[in-house]
């Protein structure tokens, strides 16, 4: 088994070797098997990073929340206490940089919202196994957010982001399900 550096590096050159058509295409289904799932369905309030570098655009859910009614929020990092808070976003012009040039929201413009009220959490990764562990970009913070999370919980990727099995330590917490673009797992 690989470790987990081993582990983000194979992620990283799978999502760099996907052509831009290739990775267009498994975006769409993915974003399509999401929001046509019951899981989506039933949220009125989604927890959703606002996406960078090589992870899978959220801004594709992020407008189908809007336009489905829901309340979208995103994480803002607090790097002093290595903590997540979430916040409503009702446009990305409440978006700022910050924070290893993440778009974040602006506190001053946006609402917090208590982690309790997120009906679904959409959490980021490279590299995933069927039992829902997950390596992800190293800072820590999506596991430590979910220690205490009540809700359910959900990570898009593609099957090529797939392995047999990710290390996982006491304190990992595996996401409730897994979304590819040939559906959930």
């Amino acid at each position: 088994m690989l470790d987990k550096l081993n582990l983000r590096n194979l992620a990283k050159d799978r999502l760099t070797n996907l052509s831009s058509v290739e990775r267009a295409e498994i975006e769409e289904k993915i974003v399509q098997n999401l929001t046509s799932s019951e899981l989506w369905n039933q949220a009125s309030t989604v927890g959703v990073t606002v996406s960078g570098g090589l992870e899978w655009d959220t801004e594709p859910l992020i407008r189908k929340g809007w336009q489905e009614g829901k309340t979208v929020t995103v994480p803002k990092c607090v790097p002093e206490e290595r903590r997540l808070d979430f916040y409503q976003l009702d446009d990305f012009e409440q978006l700022e940089a910050s924070y290893f040039n993440l778009r974040e929201p602006n506190p001053h413009e946006t609402v917090k919202v208590e982690k309790r009220e997120i009906d679904l959490l959409i959490v980021p990764g490279l590299i995933f196994d069927k039992r829902g562990y997950r390596v992800g970009f190293g800072g820590g913070y999506y596991d430590r957010f979910l220690t205490d999370f009540p809700n359910r919980t959900v990570s898009v990727l593609y099957s090529g982001q797939l392995v047999e099995e990710v290390p996982a330590e006491p304190f990992d917490i595996p996401v409730d399900y897994l979304v590819t673009e040939n559906g959930f797992l």
